[in-house]
């Protein structure tokens, strides 16, 4: 995607919105005004159209017992699904379950409920793919096990997670839910969404408007409220509904769930092949990842200075996630794959979309090659 002369490569933390979610922001913000919880007739019609909206997700997701619930996007969805459910459900058991490389706003939901509310907790390691194996997952199931997190795809290093397997596993225990960190999946793996509890979408990663998500759990799950007030979103979440954004997220989903990845296997192959000629790149992403991202690490150069440099140019990608880039100076999921000290303090990651193309990963690996020689 290469607009104003710069390459655009850091599409996991967030995604060019589309011309098409533009035009239709646009035409909702100035026609569909009324309060959608207004009792006139602009806000009934205001109201079906979010239905609609709501229904156009499930029909794209082809579910029939799951249920809707806009929110400002993934971080609030986890936190409504994670913290909701648990709390919720305490009287059935306080053990819950998740993996030491899920995203920030599942893992600090996590510690909060056992800080602040006495959960046990149980945080599973990855293997050195950065992938749950399933009998990690089967022996720590309990018969109080409430809740199992794991996400689809790492959003640092492209890891897809058996989520069919751990779904089997979950539903063994009649107590147990299994919820699904899939920010990064949507479009670019086949799920079945219909083995999952509840998932989590973000409109700003898949091309749709920022400040957008949804929570999407089965209909027979309720959750504690984190924001009250008027009640909206069947009481789960209160606040005015933006009926703009809930069919913008709804288009970007039903494009999304069209996208054809076969162009972004060639990107992410070339890439790669190219990487793996230099003696300073380790690669953190293995084969099995997806192709969407690609994550390296530097063996002896500074990637902050690398980062730094590159962007001076115009080739923007990206150390660590970002929403973890000004917590911490380390990749603690890299970590997590058994690398060592150097390796996860110096990781840069490069994400793609639909629209880069292969001239920009040769500009990108030419400006790469020139910065890695010039630093000393």
């Amino acid at each position: 995607m290469k607009d104003n002369n710069f390459i655009y490569l850091d599409n996991a933390a967030t995604t060019k919105v589309s011309e098409t979610v533009v035009a239709l922001f646009a035409e909702s913000e100035k026609n569909s005004f009324a309060n959608a919880s207004s009792i006139h007739r602009l806000g009934v019609l205001n109201a079906k159209e979010v239905d609609k909206a709501k229904e156009s997700i499930l029909n794209s997701f082809k579910l029939k017992n799951h249920r809707v619930i806009l929110t400002s996007g993934a971080s609030e969805a986890n936190n409504l699904a994670i913290k909701g459910y648990c709390l919720n459900y305490s009287n059935r058991g306080k053990h819950i379950i998740t993996t030491n490389i899920e995203h920030p706003s599942v893992l600090e939901c996590f510690y909060q409920l056992r800080d602040k509310f006495g959960f046990d907790v149980e945080i599973l390691d990855v293997n050195s793919k950065g992938i749950i194996e399933p009998s990690i997952l089967e022996k720590a199931m309990r018969k109080d096990t409430i809740l199992v997190s794991v996400m689809a795809i790492n959003n640092e290093i492209g890891s897809v997670n058996p989520i069919k397997e751990i779904a089997e596993i979950v539903h063994k225990y009649p107590k147990a839910n299994l919820h699904v960190d899939t920010t990064q999946a949507i479009g670019k793996i086949n799920l079945d969404y219909s083995s999952i509890d509840m998932f989590v979408v973000s409109a700003h990663k898949i091309h749709g408007v920022k400040g957008s998500g949804a929570l999407i759990a089965k209909s027979n799950l309720s959750f504690m409220p984190l924001i009250s007030g008027g009640g909206q979103e069947d009481g789960l979440r209160s606040g005015t509904t933006s009926i703009a954004m809930a069919k913008c997220l709804s288009l970007a989903i039903k494009d999304a769930l069209k996208e054809d990845v076969n162009k972004v296997k060639e990107l992410r192959n070339h890439l790669v092949d190219e990487l793996e000629r230099i003696d300073e790149i380790e690669m953190n992403s293995s084969n099995e990842c997806s192709p969407y991202i690609v994550n390296f690490s530097l063996k002896s150069k500074k990637a902050s200075v690398v980062v730094e440099d590159l962007s001076n140019k115009g080739i923007f990608v990206s150390s660590v996630s970002a929403c973890n880039s000004k917590k911490e100076s380390y990749s603690y999921v890299v970590k997590a794959l058994g690398k060592n000290e150097k390796l996860y303090k110096n990781t840069i990651r490069v994400s793609f979309s639909k629209d880069n193309t292969i001239e920009e990963v040769d500009t990108f690996v030419n400006n790469l090659k020139q910065t890695l020689e010039a630093i000393r």
